[in-house]
């Protein structure tokens, strides 16, 4: 009897009553989720010299990460997960304006985190594949774990244009996706519809840029291997590598 008048009082405490910080809670583990599985999906095949992973592995992973994110928050925030997508739910009226910054920051946070995770858990890895060199370009580098980089052809307007096109995609996609005057996937199955959206976009336009298509995603971890010692390098345009794969 105790014990259960116990149960009942810390559920009590600890249950969130504000909907705006019930939504930022959500979207802030949803973004956490997200990006915990998608670099760890390139971490495995970055530093194992593509023996645990390729390229399709990491998509996957990115993939199943959206997934399983939107299951994770889909029924508090939306499951934005994405700047993109929340500022298309703003031009749409399903967002309010206000709320916009908000969604962004507790994204970014999100990303932020869940890359000193992925380092935390593959630092042994990290520090063996670099020989403890923490380098942003060069044939042992590290920071594409983390963000996307161009291939060492494309110019500043090709890769514009690229993460223009793919985002649209996405947003036109999911947006179709969730239209209840269309026609639907059935109901619960829209996050596997959405990942599956997301895998045909990486691997028919991730050669180019990585596929990003989240401005937090990208921004949040490239931020996170500034501070960790990647140095001022991850936020110059350098092609070469595009093996940091995202969404998202």
């Amino acid at each position: 009897m105790g014990s259960a008048s116990f149960s009942k009082r810390a559920q009590a405490l600890l249950r969130v009553r504000n909907q705006l910080l019930r939504e930022c809670l959500a979207e802030l583990l949803a973004v956490f989720v997200l990006i915990l599985i998608t670099l760890s999906g390139s971490a495995q095949m970055v530093t194992s010299s593509g023996t645990k992973g390729n390229i399709l592995t990491a998509y996957l992973a990115g993939a199943l990460a959206v997934m399983v994110a939107i299951y994770t928050a889909g029924g508090v925030s939306g499951a934005h997960l994405n700047p993109a997508f929340s500022l298309c739910m703003c031009l749409l009226g399903q967002l309010p304006l206000w709320k916009f910054p908000i969604f962004v920051a507790v994204q970014t946070l999100g990303s932020f985190i869940a890359a000193g995770a992925v380092y935390a858990l593959y630092y042994d890895a990290i520090q063996f594949y670099s020989n403890g060199t923490l380098a942003a370009s060069g044939p042992l580098e590290t920071a594409s774990i983390f963000a996307t980089y161009p291939a060492e052809y494309l110019s500043l307007s090709n890769g514009f244009l690229d993460q223009v096109m793919g985002t649209a995609l996405l947003i036109v996609g999911i947006l179709a996706i969730t239209d209840a005057r269309n026609k639907r996937v059935p109901e619960g199955l829209e996050p596997v519809a959405v990942a599956l959206l997301v895998f045909s976009i990486e691997v028919s336009m991730g050669s180019n840029c990585g596929c990003p298509m989240n401005p937090a995603r990208d921004f949040g971890p490239r931020l996170f291997t500034y501070v960790a010692g990647w140095g001022a390098e991850v936020f110059r345009w350098v092609g070469g590598g595009t093996r940091g794969r995202g969404w998202g």
